[in-house]
Order: structure tokens, then sequence, then C-alpha cells
């Protein structure tokens, strides 16, 4: 165990826009992350990729370059909110060495090129927790990267609220 703690790691953590990704990183830093200057937090977010549009769309309007200007800014301002989220969930860190990525492109693709570029020693992903439909329409990231990627990958199921019941007694 003293072998461990003493070993550099570099762990992986996907963010997005979801609670589930925020929730995943929260518990990484209180569970995983050892507050020590051996490990390396590397934050990923995936910009979904460009849409693919021809000069013209559907009813035959060109698309001017203003638009896909305002298109590419917005996607560029939801990469920073998301960064600077998951960020401020770092901001207690001292001696952890925290780096941001941004990448384009499919999320279950460049989660496992990054993870094998970096050489990272373990990812974690938070789940969405969806369906067994919706995983059969939308995919899953995360069972894609667990299946994909050649280091552990811990995938963090962020708890279902308790439902809150209120029973009145009509007596």
């Amino acid at each position: 165990m003293a072998d461990e703690a003493a070993r550099e790691r570099k762990i992986m953590v996907a963010v997005d826009e979801g609670e589930e990704s925020a929730y995943a990183l929260s518990w990484c830093l209180k569970n995983v992350v050892m507050e020590n200057d051996k490990d390396t937090l590397l934050l990923l977010y995936a910009k979904p990729p460009r849409a693919m549009y021809s000069a013209l769309d559907g009813t035959g309007y060109l698309f001017s370059t203003d638009i896909m200007a305002t298109m590419e800014k917005y996607s560029n301002e939801v990469a920073q909110c998301v960064m600077d989220k998951a960020k401020r969930i770092c901001k207690d860190l001292k001696y952890v060495k925290v780096e941001c990525m941004v990448d384009h492109g499919d999320p279950r693709d460049v989660i496992c090129e990054m993870a094998e570029k970096l050489k990272v020693d373990m990812v974690v992903l938070g789940s969405h927790g969806y369906g067994v439909i919706k995983r059969a329409f939308l995919g899953s990231v995360s069972n894609h990267c667990a299946q994909n990627i050649n280091c552990p990958v811990l995938i963090v199921k962020k708890p279902k609220a308790a439902a809150t019941t209120t029973t009145s007694s009509a007596n």
C-alpha cells in the first residue's frame, strides 16, 4: 500500500453539462484522489461534433458565416462554462495538479483516445442512468469506455434523491 501512495497517478475525469459528471468529479475527489503532489487530475470535456451543414438548409436558405460563427462561439462558451464549473469543484485541492482539456468529437471516442494518448491510470465517468430504451438509441458513453479503455474505468452513479412522502392523517 505504501508503494501505491508514493506512485504518481494520472486520473482523468470526463465532465459535461450534466449533474452526473459534477457528482462523479466530487465523488472522485473525496474517494480516489489523494491530497499529495503525486496525483494529477485531468478534466476532459468533449465538445459535441460540429454539425455538418450543406450550403443550403432544408428550406433552400444559405447559412451565413455569421450563423456558423455564432454556433461555434456558443459551443466554446458551453465548453468554458463546463470547465469553470469543474474547476470550482476542485478549488480546495492544494497539492494535486489539475489540468483541463477540451477536444472535439463523439465523447465515447474522445475519452477513449485521450485515455490511451495520455496513458492515464484511471478514468472516472458519471452515469446518466438511462434506461434500456434510451441507452439503445443514444448509446452509453460509460459502457463504451469501460469496454474499450485499457485502464480501470470507474463509473459513478448519482444516487436518486430520496422520495419525500408526506403522510397526512385525517383523524
